[in-house]
C-alpha cells in the first residue's frame, strides 16, 4: 500500500509538473508571438516609411526648388503672350500633355502648344486658383479667361478651369505636365460664350 501511495503521489506530482511545464511553454510561446508580431509590425512600418518618405521628401524638395510664388509666375507666363517664357519653365526634354492628347516633348513643342492658346485668345488671362502637393506631383489649379478673337475666332468670351499635374527635376524645372479641363464646356463656350 505504501508503494501505491507513493506512485499516486508521484503520478500527481508528475501531472502537476507536466501541467506547469505546459503552462510555462504556453507563456513562452505567447510572449514569443507578441515579440515577433511587434518586430514584424515595426519592420512593416519602417518599410512603409522608407518607401513613402523619399516621395514626400522629393515633393517637399520640389516645393522648395520651385518657390512659393511658382503658381503666380507660371500663370503669368501663360498670360504673358510669350510662349518661349512659358516653355522655359520646362526642362529641355520636358513634356506637356493637354486633355490626354499627344505629348509635346521639348521646349519648342511646348512653346507651340502655349502659342496656340495665346494666338486664339490675345487677351488670355490665366490665374492660379491653388497649388497643392499630392502623391502624383504638384497640382496647379487654374482658371483661364479670354476672348476668342484670334484667327478664325468666334469672338466669344470663355472662362474655363482646369488642372496641370506637374513633376519637377532637382533644378526646379518641369519634366512632365499632364493637364486637363472640360473640353465639351470649352467648345460650348467657343460657340455660345460664357453662361451668366
Amino acid at each position: 500500500m505504501k508503494n501505491r501511495i507513493i506512485c499516486c503521489f508521484t503520478d500527481k506530482h508528475y501531472s502537476l509538473h507536466l501541467w506547469m511545464g505546459v503552462l510555462r511553454n504556453m507563456r513562452i510561446a505567447a510572449i514569443t508571438t507578441i515579440i515577433l508580431l511587434s518586430i514584424g509590425c515595426n519592420n512593416s512600418l519602417k518599410k512603409m516609411n522608407s518607401e513613402t518618405l523619399p516621395e514626400l521628401k522629393n515633393e517637399d524638395t520640389m516645393k522648395e526648388n520651385i518657390g512659393n510664388d511658382f503658381g503666380k509666375r507660371y500663370a503669368a507666363a501663360w498670360s504673358g503672350q510669350n510662349a518661349e517664357a512659358h516653355a522655359n519653365f520646362f526642362a529641355p526634354d520636358g513634356s506637356q500633355i493637354v486633355n490626354n492628347g499627344t505629348p509635346a516633348v521639348g521646349r519648342d513643342a511646348i512653346a507651340k502648344v502655349a502659342q496656340s492658346y495665346m494666338t486664339a485668345f490675345p487677351d488670355m488671362l490665366v490665374v492660379c486658383d491653388s497649388l497643392s502637393t499630392t502623391s502624383k506631383g504638384i497640382e496647379f489649379h487654374w482658371t483661364l479667361t479670354g476672348t476668342n478673337t484670334g484667327p478664325n475666332g468666334t469672338g466669344k468670351k470663355v472662362k474655363i478651369s482646369g488642372v496641370e499635374i506637374l513633376r519637377f527635376n532637382s533644378d526646379g524645372l518641369i519634366t512632365e505636365s499632364n493637364g486637363g479641363f472640360d473640353e465639351n464646356e470649352y467648345k460650348r463656350q467657343l460657340k455660345e460664350g460664357v453662361k451668366n
